[in-house]
């Protein structure tokens, strides 16, 4: 018999997250049975048809029931609803996790439903694309990518390592942290650029002198990059700014402040200070690129993968 590092793992929720988590622990032999579960009866058809499990159903608890580990991959707003419904059928000594953007809020949402004797390991992969759905997913998503904890007090130290073990077979760096201070990183790095991707895309698109077919043809790769982050899931963003409400308001403030100094520099032709600013920021792209969290190639490598034949 392999020896997979859970005999069970039950996913809850197939979109990008969980499709791909599905993909690469097919891919890695990291459990004996895969269950796969989501409420659409339409998308879990899609992932029995691409085969992303082996077993299928909309019955969260049913899906969960005897699992070693069961991976939550909701809304964000939905952690609750899915932690009181799947609680009963939870198996002693199982672990529980979750892959959502907040987790202030999700502990508060799925803490007080989860068993005693259960491991409830709140994390974060932080790896999408712009896509959604079951199709989305592959199994490389999670390579080179960090994947946080914000491990409750008492976690059983041997359930976050084989947890932990779980993500690096899948690809991930794995960190820790508390879960206010999560919600503030992840409010600057990742909730704030969507949030301004949401809006100056609306921008543009309300305004009256600028058509649509005049966005899309002159669109360069600013406002395009701009696109591919207001093209993500409207829900899950919609949960995220209800859910990190208060670190999100934190560091628009600050934006805010930012960007009205920007704005009197341009106003005052301040062309040193414009020139510091960027000069700044152009040091924190490097420092990306030497993290290894992109490539250094032009355009994003976006010409690589658009003409392959191009040289």
């Amino acid at each position: 018999m392999a020896d997979f590092l859970y005999d069970k793992i039950a996913l809850v929720g197939i979109g990008l997250i969980g499709s791909s988590l599905a993909r690469v622990i097919r891919r890695e032999g990291l459990a004996g049975e895969i269950v796969v579960s989501t409420r659409s009866a339409a998308t879990l058809k899609r992932a029995e048809d691409l085969g992303l499990g082996d077993a299928y159903t909309t019955d969260a608890a049913e899906a969960v029931r005897g699992a070693d580990l069961v991976i939550v991959s909701v809304p964000v707003g939905s952690s609750g609803a899915v932690a009181a419904e799947i609680a009963p059928a939870l198996k002693p000594g199982a672990t529980v996790t979750d892959v959502g953007s907040t987790k202030r809020s999700v502990i508060a949402q799925m803490q007080p439903h989860i068993p005693t004797g259960v491991h409830f390991i709140p994390g974060h992969p932080l790896a999408g694309t712009e896509k959604s759905g079951p199709d989305a997913g592959f199994a490389e998503l999670f390579e080179n990518r960090w994947c946080i904890f914000t491990p409750l007090p008492g976690t059983d130290p041997a359930a976050l390592e084989k947890l932990s073990k779980f993500w690096r077979r899948c690809g991930s760096n794995i960190d820790t942290m508390d879960a206010d201070h999560h919600d503030m990183v992840l409010a600057i790095v990742s909730h704030l650029p969507h949030i301004i991707a949401y809006n100056i895309v609306g921008t543009a698109d309300d305004l009256e002198t600028v058509t649509k077919s005049e966005v899309i043809k002159y669109a360069a790769s600013g406002f395009r990059d701009f696109t591919r982050l207001a093209a993500s899931d409207p829900t899950m963003w919609r949960d995220v700014c209800l859910h990190n409400k208060d670190a999100i308001l934190e560091m628009l403030a600050r934006f805010s402040e930012d960007l009205a100094l920007l704005q009197r520099a341009i106003r005052w032709g301040e062309g040193e200070k414009l020139f510091d600013i960027f000069t700044r920021t152009r040091g924190v792209r490097r420092s990306i690129i030497e993290a290894g969290q992109e490539v250094d190639v032009p355009d994003f490598g976006r010409q690589a993968v658009e003409h392959p034949d191009k040289g």
